[in-house]
């Protein structure tokens, strides 16, 4: 992306390298590929920079709208201090502060990233889960079948590893514990992980 600059003002942004008319003179779309950063600069077109350092994952934050600014021969784009989003579940209340409730009269609630993941926790231990119910439901009807122990052993390991992921959730007091324990890292041996515990490999 480029920007016009005309007496130190941003007037006009270019996204893809176009024919562009700059004071009485219209210079060709060849001039982004042909000239040098410098005779760009003489007739008020520059790159913009970009500085990210302050955008976040918008999973766990909202970020302000990207500003732009013309300073020592610079156009930057950027983002003011990002506010973390709500972690904990909070009552619903209108604009003046009375509670918001739902036609049977039960006050909403507005849930917070930590009731969130668990939610997804939890549709995720219930779809594996529900891969292997089959053995449940025939050695309901078929008195003499018998589930295999690496599958008991297997939906175990699920609930348990379901139960000790929501457990390290609602230990999380901020949001940036939350998105750390979601954060994998690779090791000198090139092996991913997350603070995070996993589920089990899935058997059939």
């Amino acid at each position: 992306m480029y920007a016009i600059v005309e007496d130190n003002n941003i007037t006009k942004f270019i996204n893809n390298p176009k024919s562009i008319v700059i004071g009485d003179v219209r210079y060709p779309a060849k001039i982004f590929q042909l000239w040098s950063t410098s005779e760009l600069n003489a007739i008020g077109i520059y790159e913009v920079i970009t500085d990210s350092s302050n955008f976040k994952d918008q999973e766990y934050y909202i970020n302000t709208n990207e500003q732009y600014n013309f300073a020592d021969n610079q156009v930057t784009r950027s983002w003011g201090t990002a506010t973390p989003k709500r972690l904990e579940d909070e009552n619903a209340v209108d604009e003046n502060g009375d509670p918001v409730l739902d036609q049977d009269g039960v006050q909403l609630i507005n849930y917070g990233l930590k009731t969130e993941k668990k939610k997804i926790i939890k549709a995720q231990a219930s779809g594996l889960l529900e891969k292997t119910d089959w053995h449940n439901h025939k050695a309901f009807d078929d008195e003499t079948y018998t589930i295999p122990n690496n599958i008991k052993t297997y939906r175990a390991n699920v609930r348990s590893k379901s139960n000790e992921m929501e457990t390290q959730i609602d230990a999380c007091t901020t949001v940036e514990q939350l998105e750390t324990l979601y954060t994998y890292t690779t090791d000198d041996d090139g092996v991913q992980s997350r603070p995070l515990a996993e589920f089990p490999k899935e058997v059939v």
